[in-house]
């Protein structure tokens, strides 16, 4: 009997501390007046729809002084190598460009298509000019790093971009041949 009990007790202590593991991390935020899913969103690197399904939400509507849950869905480095990317890629090109650059691999990380993290999607082989030159490798503007944050609080809302490319750039028939979806700046952005 007192096996069974320890047996179990261990069950119950690995599960715990599994879970503890498992579990997503979250942080407590306190709602400021003028503070909207967006700007929190945005503010935080949170997907919009999700920062309201984890605290279940239907309605955009928030009080002053609510607390609500800011889940943590990407890391500092994965967005730090996101921003890296865009810089490289974006540098020189419209703000929105540079939010959908970002977007673009957001929407690869969620396609079945491709790798499922950052990283994965980022460093695919032959995906990404950056990468094959060494350009990943360089600083990061403020202002695509505020992209970055942007296209994270956009997640899941856009036309479900997967590619992008310099029409001056590239002769790429199968690029070319994808459903475009906007055209920012010099890029044209298709699925």
């Amino acid at each position: 009997m007192k096996l069974k009990k320890l047996v179990a007790t261990s069950i119950v202590a690995i599960t715990t501390f599994v879970g503890a593991f498992t579990a997503e991390a979250a942080t407590s935020y306190k709602v400021q007046p003028g503070d909207t899913f967006w700007k929190i969103g945005t503010k935080h690197g949170v997907s919009v729809s999700y920062l309201m399904k984890y605290n279940n939400r239907t309605s955009h509507l928030l009080y002053a002084g609510e607390t609500i849950q800011i889940p943590s869905t990407v890391t500092s480095a994965e967005k730090d190598l996101l921003a890296r990317l865009v810089e490289a890629e974006a540098k020189g090109e419209p703000y929105a460009g540079k939010v959908a650059v970002a977007t673009v691999v957001l929407n690869r990380v969620d396609s079945s298509l491709f790798p499922n993290t950052i990283n994965g999607v980022i460093y695919q082989p032959s995906q990404f000019t950056p990468v094959q030159n060494g350009a990943i490798h360089n600083t990061p503007s403020a202002e695509s790093k505020r992209a970055v944050q942007e296209a994270l609080a956009f997640r899941g809302q856009g036309s479900g971009s997967l590619y992008f490319y310099n029409p001056q750039k590239t002769s790429n028939q199968w690029l070319r041949s994808k459903q475009v979806t906007v055209v920012i700046g010099n890029h044209v952005f298709a699925k």
